[in-house]
This record gives structure tokens, C-alpha cells and sequence, in this order.
């Protein structure tokens, strides 16, 4: 049975219209939190917070640590939209479920997309807390992002992987991490469908083929964004480090709250970026 991409197209338009609705101003930046990550949507200022259930056509947020929310007002004296908690495939949503949201804010006129996520270290050089600017990634979620999409918003699906992370943007991120008295590495971030871990093969074979941490999520949105011709920062908080031969059990208590730690620094590159965005 095939989708209808016009439907699609009217769901976008209606989703835009609703938080319009609520909250009339342009964002200029569009931020995701991932995992353990959703506090830092506690900082927006003169916040106007619209529930997903209210918005017409979005699904419903239900991975652990995804408060499921827009946030819209003013960070670091931009304009924003700040999704506290996004939607996942291994939850059982078909892709334009996961991409509704930005495709969303792109409409509302965002002209950047702070993405982040929480990641297992697959780096032995890296350690969990640590904040990893993606310089690239390993698309092994088995979906494509424009299923069930009239044209493509900027006639580039075909070029949509060319340069999803934006260049001047990770520069930016970095320096602002050495100014905080941290590091914020360069990596590659494997996505994968989900809901497991990965075994110690799994953890071999991605490390080989040159992935720095892995993840199941973050993906899909940033190809949309690049679609939509929104430059995009993305950031993995490493909530831990795999180790293959010495494997221990990693549960979602611990991934959040490793994650909390990771978003103090990843709040404070937030805000630099935001602070210098013209």
C-alpha cells in the first residue's frame, strides 16, 4: 500500500500552524535533546511549552528520560524551539513519525539545528562524561528519511549526505569546549535501529570500520535538515566506553545518568554557539 505524500505535506502544515498558534515569534535555532539531556530545556527564557500530545499528527514520546515537548522562547538571546525529548524508530514509529519535528521547525524558520544524543564510547580513548562533536556518520538503520515525502524540499535528497555536520560549527563547538577547560573530540557516530546493546562482535566489527560511538537516533533528523538546507552542530554525550574484552552490563539508569554529566559541558557549548550565532 503506498503512503500518501501529500498527506505527509498537509501533516507538516498543520503541526507548524498548531505551534504558531501558541507561540508566534521565528526561531532561529531548533535544538533536540536526547537522552538524560531534556534539563537543559529548563534554561529557555519567557518559555511557551507545547505538549506533543497537543500538536496535531505528532507521535508520542516514550523512551526513558524524554519529557515529550516543545520548548519555545529565548536562549543565550536567540530565538528557539527546543525539543525535550524526540522519537525513536525502535519505538515503533515509521520515519516520518521520527522526522515530523523537524521538518516542523524547518517550516517555523529555523536556520540551525543543534542536535544531541546519548552514545556508547566505542573510542578507547574516550571516557564516559566525555562530549564528542560528529564530524560524520554510519547510516545503519535501514530506513530512508524521505519515505512517504512529496519532493524533496530542496530538490537534494540525492546530495543530502554530503555534509550534514556543518564544518564552522564544530570549529565553533570545539573552541568553545578548550575555553571551558575540556575537550571536545571529532567522531564517527554509528546509528542503529535498536533497542539493544551491542555484543562484543558488534562492538569489534564498528570499531573497525571506523565508528568512534554509537547510538540509535540522530541520524534521520540531521539528513533532514541538510534536505531542508538548515546547518547542523550534533554532539554525542559518551555515556560509556565499550570495551569487548572486558564487557560489563550497561543499563538506561546508568546511560542518564552519565548523560547528566555529559550535559553540563554540552550546555555550556550550547550556549557558546548560541551566543555567537549572528
Amino acid at each position: 500500500m503506498h503512503k500518501d505524500p501529500l498527506a505527509a505535506s498537509d501533516a507538516i502544515k498543520e503541526a507548524a500552524h498548531y505551534v504558531q498558534s501558541k507561540w508566534a515569534r521565528v526561531p532561529q535555532v531548533g535544538i533536540i535533546l536526547g537522552s538524560g539531556l531534556g534539563g537543559l530545556a529548563e534554561a529557555v527564557e519567557d518559555p511557551t511549552a507545547v505538549s506533543y500530545e497537543e500538536i496535531p499528527h505528532f507521535p508520542r514520546s516514550t523512551a526513558i528520560g524524554h519529557q515529550g515537548r516543545f520548548v519555545c522562547g529565548q536562549l543565550g538571546g536567540v530565538g528557539v524551539v527546543v525539543m525535550q525529548g524526540r522519537f525513536h524508530l525502535y519505538e515503533g514509529y515509521a520515519i516520518k513519525d521520527v522526522t515530523l519535528p523537524v521538518h516542523v521547525m524547518c517550516r517555523l524558520g529555523i536556520e540551525t539545528l543543534i542536535v544531541s544524543n546519548a552514545a556508547g564510547g566505542l573510542n578507547p580513548h574516550f571516557s564516559a562524561g566525555d562530549v564528542m562533536v560528529l564530524s560524520g556518520h554510519l547510516n545503519r538503520m535501514n530506513r530512508r528519511p524521505q519515505e512517504g515525502l512529496p519532493a524533496e524540499p530542496n530538490g537534494a535528497w540525492m546530495q543530502s549526505t554530503l555534509c550534514p555536520y556543518d564544518p564552522q560549527l564544530n570549529r565553533l563547538a570545539r573552541c568553545i569546549a578548550r575555553q571551558h577547560d575540556f575537550e571536545a573530540p571529532l567522531g564517527i557516530y554509528v546509528g542503529h535501529l535498536g533497542p539493544n546493546y551491542e555484543t562484543r562482535a558488534e562492538y569489534r566489527y564498528l570499531r573497525r570500520m571506523g565508528a568512534d560511538a554509537v547510538g540509535m537516533s540522530t541520524i534521520p533528523e540531521v539528513l533532514i535538515a541538510e534536505a531542508h538546507g538548515v546547518r547542523t552542530l550534533a554532539l554525542s554525550a559518551i555515556t560509556n566506553v565499550c570495551c569487548p574484552d572486558a564487557l560489563s552490563q550497561t543499563t538506561a539508569q546508568e546511560v542518564l545518568q552519565t548523560a547528566s554529566v555529559a550535559g553540563e559541558k554540552m550546555g555550556k557549548i550550547l550556549l557558546g554557539v548560541l551566543h555567537s550565532h549572528p
